[in-house]
């Protein structure tokens, strides 16, 4: 089992970075995704690009795991406004089917219960 979770950290990890990378190289997609509410959406979506990549990168250095997971769990419910605001306005993404952006959702409770894992020993 002790492999098992190292090699879903590593791939949880490289989740985060590859994300936060995309942050910077299509920064016009998650624009359309920014709730209008939001203040300064491109430096919102560079600053959680910022934070996905690093906080990646850290779950992978052993005495900064568990910050790292909490501070992953903490930026999951920060963008979550994000994720049900698509949901919400459907018509906005054609690319994607309304029940895709719907199941989006709980894909967030998935990805805190995953990173909720690794603030255990």
């Amino acid at each position: 089992m002790r492999r098992v979770k190292i090699i879903l950290k590593w791939l949880l990890a490289t989740a985060f970075v590859l994300a936060g990378m995309n942050h910077f190289f299509n920064p016009t997609f998650y624009l359309k995704m920014m709730p209008p509410v939001l203040p300064a959406p491109l430096f919102l979506i560079y600053l959680s690009g910022v934070f996905e990549i690093a906080l990646g990168a850290l779950l992978l250095i052993g005495k900064f795991t568990k910050l790292a997971a909490w501070s992953l769990i903490v930026l999951l419910i920060a963008v979550f406004p994000a994720n049900l605001y698509m949901a919400l306005n459907a018509e906005l993404f054609p690319e994607f089917s309304s029940s895709a952006l719907y199941l989006r959702l709980p894909l967030q409770l998935v990805l805190i219960a995953w990173a909720f894992w690794y603030t255990r020993e």
